[in-house]
C-alpha cells in the first residue's frame, strides 16, 4: 500500500480535481503491474496498473491481489468505471486504503466488487490514504477546493514587517520547497497588500512543473499593471468588486459585488472552474479570514531562524502540527484541520 501512495503522489499537480491514486498488482508477493492516475481525464491508476503487466504475466492476473490507494470508481466520467475492469479481469482480491466520497461512489464501488464475489479489504493504512485522497474528497463532497494555508513567521511570531516594508524570513532552500508545493496545486491566492509590497511572481521558477493559476484580490483596482503578477508568465485572475475601466491584457476578472460574501463566492466559482487545490499565501488578514471562517484543510507553517524587533503577528492555529521537520535552519510544521 505504501508503494501505492508513492505512485499516487507522482500525479500531484496533474490529476486534480481527480484524486491522486496509485495501484499495484501482486502475485505471490511479487509486483507484476503498477500504475497511477497521471493526468485529469486520462486513464485511472487501475487501468494503468493492468496495462503495465507483461504479456508473459497476464495469465497471473486472475490469481493476483490488487492494492489501490482509493476505492475504485463505479461511475462513468471521462473513463469507464474501474470496478467493471476489475471484474472483467477476474481479480479475486482487492485491498483499499480510503473511501472515495464522490457522489455515486462512496462505498458503492466496494459493494459492487463484493457482489461480484471479490474479496475486498478496506481501511489498510487508512489515515495515510485519507490524507492523500482528501483534496478530491473535499472537492467532491463540499464542492470547493482543498484549501492549504502557507505562511512564514519569525522566531518571535511575526509574519510581516510594519510600515509596508518587505522582509524575507526563510532561506532560498526553503523557497524551493514552496515552489514545489506551488507546482502541486491548481491555484494560488494572495491579497492586495501582499501583491503591492512583495510583488510576488507566484510561479514555480525555482522548481520544475507547471505554475498554478495566480489569483489576487483587488477590490478597488489599485494594483499596478507593472506588477510581476501581470507578466503573462502564468494565467492570472483578479477578484474585484466592480468591472475594470481599463482591463489588464491577458488577465481574467471575477466580480464579487457583495464583498462580505467574498470567500464562499470565490470558492464556489473556483469549484466550477475545476480548481481542486488552492494554496493561500496571503498576509495575516487574508489568512485569518480563512481560519475564522473555518475554511481551511491544511496549513504549512515555516519558521525562519530570524527575529524582528516588531512586526505583524502571524495567525494562530489552535491545533498541534501533525508533521514537524527541519529544512536547513528553518522549521516546517504541517497542520490538518480535522
Amino acid at each position: 500500500m505504501q508503494r501505492c501512495f508513492d505512485l499516487a503522489k507522482l500525479g500531484l499537480g496533474a490529476a486534480s480535481p481527480n484524486p491522486c491514486v496509485g495501484a499495484v498488482l501482486v502475485y505471490n508477493d511479487q509486483i507484476i503491474g503498477e500504475g497511477y492516475h497521471k493526468k485529469h481525464g486520462q486513464a485511472h491508476a487501475e487501468v494503468n496498473a493492468l496495462a503495465s503487466v507483461k504479456a508473459a504475466d497476464r495469465h497471473l492476473i486472475p490469481g493476483s491481489t490488487l492494492f489501490v490507494s482509493l476505492e475504485p470508481c463505479c461511475i462513468y466520467g471521462h473513463t469507464p468505471p474501474c470496478t467493471s475492469l476489475i471484474i472483467e479481469n477476474r481479480i479475486p482480491k482487492v485491498v483499499i486504503a480510503s473511501t472515495d466520497h464522490t457522489p455515486g461512489v462512496n462505498g458503492r464501488g466496494v459493494e459492487l466488487l463484493r457482489e461480484a464475489g471479490i474479496d475486498v479489504v478496506t481501511g489498510v493504512l487508512q489515515q495515510e490514504g485519507d490524507r492523500l485522497s482528501a483534496p478530491r474528497n473535499v472537492f467532491a463532497a463540499q464542492q470547493r477546493p482543498y484549501i492549504i494555508l502557507k505562511y512564514a513567521k519569525t522566531l518571535d511570531g511575526y509574519i510581516a514587517r510594519i510600515h509596508n516594508q518587505q522582509g524575507w524570513i526563510t532561506s532560498d532552500y526553503t523557497k524551493r520547497l514552496v515552489h514545489k508545493w506551488r507546482s502541486e496545486t491548481d491555484a494560488i491566492l494572495v491579497g492586495t497588500r501582499t501583491a503591492q509590497i512583495d510583488n510576488p511572481a507566484l510561479t514555480t521558477r525555482h522548481y520544475f512543473g507547471k505554475s498554478p493559476l495566480r489569483i489576487v484580490l483587488d477590490r478597488f483596482h489599485v494594483l499596478s499593471s507593472g506588477l510581476a503578477l501581470f507578466d503573462g508568465k502564468a494565467p492570472t485572475l483578479v477578484v474585484t468588486a466592480s468591472e475594470p475601466l481599463q482591463p489588464i491584457g491577458g488577465v481574467d476578472y471575477f466580480v464579487i459585488e457583495d464583498w462580505d460574501a467574498l470567500l464562499p463566492r470565490l470558492l464556489h466559482y473556483l469549484y466550477h472552474r475545476k480548481i481542486g487545490m488552492l494554496l493561500v499565501e496571503g498576509g495575516p488578514a487574508l489568512l485569518s479570514s480563512f481560519i475564522s471562517a473555518n475554511l481551511w484543510d491544511e496549513a504549512r507553517v515555516l519558521t525562519g531562524a530570524v527575529s524582528w524587533p516588531e512586526g505583524l503577528q502571524a495567525p494562530t492555529l489552535l491545533s498541534n502540527p501533525v508533521f514537524d521537520f527541519k529544512l536547513g535552519l528553518d522549521n516546517v510544521n504541517i497542520y490538518f484541520n480535522s
